[in-house]
């Protein structure tokens, strides 16, 4: 019997973060809670910089990681634990009430002139279905940076685009976890494992 079959997945423990903290640091701190031997397989990893192209031509370059050949059953195991961790706290949506709040105290700094308050209403809801998919706190950096640089209504547009920019580091480890949670099977053998589908995800970062 291999020693990837009769080892145990360590337990999850809360994850360390700090919003306020830049997301690189951020990103490391992660990185750094994570088991040792999920270090080691994220490192040697294969990271890749290709040219990224917007509505404006040139924007940027994106990140391109790939695991590396070795990633045994353990490793994407416990990869897959990180990963439900990560997306249950970190990277958990914000609760809709929540959301709606920030959004209708963000718009009220930009009234709109002719709109009635229930058409205002269901303009608050759209906004709420676009941005359902991000954590309160990437949110709240999107209301923050806005109110702070910009004089006019902000659109749904942009302010996915800064919800995104704020949370990149973090989809970007996610992202690396969901490779290697696929990088080798089969994994179901594997003493601790859980479907990601199976994970409950209660803890949010708000």
């Amino acid at each position: 019997m291999s020693a990837a079959a009769v080892m145990p997945v360590p337990e999850r423990s809360p994850l360390p973060f700090d919003p306020a903290m830049p997301p690189g640091d951020r990103r490391r701190l992660l990185v750094a809670a994570l088991p040792e031997p999920l270090r080691e397989v994220l490192a040697a990893g294969r990271l890749e910089h290709r040219p990224r192209f917007g509505d404006n031509g040139f924007d940027g370059l994106s990140e391109i990681w790939s695991p590396p050949a070795n990633v045994t059953a353990r490793q994407a195991a416990m990869a897959q634990w990180a990963l439900a961790d990560l997306e249950g706290s970190v990277l958990a949506p914000t609760e809709p009430e929540r959301l709606l709040g920030r959004i209708l105290a963000l718009l009220s700094h930009y009234p709109a002139k002719g709109l009635t308050p229930e058409v205002e209403q269901l303009v608050a809801m759209d906004w709420v279905e676009d941005l359902g998919e991000f954590p309160g706190w990437a949110i709240d950096q999107a209301a923050r940076s806005w109110r702070r640089t910009r004089k006019w209504r902000p659109s749904i547009a942009e302010m996915r685009a800064l919800c995104e920019e704020a949370c990149t580091k973090e989809r970007q480890l996610a992202e690396c976890l969901r490779k290697l949670s696929g990088a080798a099977l089969p994994r179901s053998s594997v003493p601790g494992f859980t479907p990601l589908a199976e994970t409950p995800r209660i803890r949010r970062f708000s």
